[in-house]
């Protein structure tokens, strides 16, 4: 069997937290550069302890600013930092868009746009919903991971992705998004469901934004997945209550994102 592990990076929702950067995710598979799942503030700094950043395949699950704005920074870090002279050029995957936001973010001059090609060798979802990402530098290696992406219920155009590996084991992240079923059929069966719970349950939420941590554990028992990992909790939500309502939906283990947590697929 090869060994696949999530750590989390950061999960504070929304914004980055008192004790968690921002949204941002690292997949490790044997034999594979690491995989750096969302950006968020904060996120590159924590990556710094896990993994090389410079060698890391980015994929984002949207643009909004708590999930994607330490890309630029990291794009500083591969032009400038010490290994910039080894640097070839990762993929980056990401809603549609992705080069043009990402290069807005880093540009020098108002009205302008940094160019990412230098750095990053850039698709996106829609017009490859799914990646394989294989050992080694060429297209020979053998392929490590699949990822399949869905779109997702949240306002920008955003994506849940499946991860498999060569072996048959799956990771799914819900990205951003409210209860949909496109989610649900995403996650079917898979090993470990990292899931967005980003507030209790209350009828008076604005709809098509987030899940509740009921929301949540219906997911994953609908989906029939193995543990559930609660993430994408803002400052000021109780961590616990959401919790609670996730369990009273789901009876399989339920951990709550923190950072630096590490989990075996």
């Amino acid at each position: 069997m090869v060994a696949m592990f999530l750590t989390v990076l950061g999960c504070s929702g929304s914004i980055g937290g008192p004790t968690s950067p921002a949204s941002g995710y690292l997949v490790e598979v044997e034999g594979l550069a690491p995989v750096v799942v969302d950006m968020g503030p904060g996120v590159l700094g924590a990556l710094q302890r896990h993994a090389v950043p410079e060698e890391a395949t980015v994929l984002l699950s949207h643009l909004h600013a708590d999930h994607c704005l330490d890309v630029p920074s990291l794009m500083v870090l591969r032009r400038y930092g010490p290994r910039s002279s080894t640097c070839a050029r990762v993929p980056l995957v990401g809603p549609s868009g992705s080069a043009y936001r990402i290069g807005v973010a880093s540009a020098e001059e108002p009205g302008t746009v940094d160019d990412l090609s230098d750095t990053f060798e850039v698709s996106t979802w829609d017009v490859t919903p799914e990646v394989e990402l294989r050992q080694g530098d060429d297209d020979d290696g053998a392929v490590a991971l699949t990822v399949r992406s869905a779109r997702v219920n949240h306002p920008p155009e955003s994506y849940g992705l499946r991860f498999t590996s060569a072996d048959g084991r799956v990771l799914v992240y819900s990205g951003d998004t409210a209860y949909c079923e496109s989610l649900v059929e995403l996650s079917a069966g898979a090993d470990v469901l990292l899931c967005e719970a980003s507030w209790t349950h209350d009828e008076a939420h604005p709809p098509g934004i987030h899940m509740s941590g009921r929301e949540a554990g219906l997911v994953a028992s609908r989906a029939g997945v193995g543990r559930l990992v609660l993430t994408h909790i803002p400052p000021w939500t109780d961590r616990e209550a959401v919790r609670a309502e996730a369990a009273a939906e789901f009876g399989g283990e339920i951990l709550v994102a923190e950072p630096d947590l590490r989990v075996d697929i």
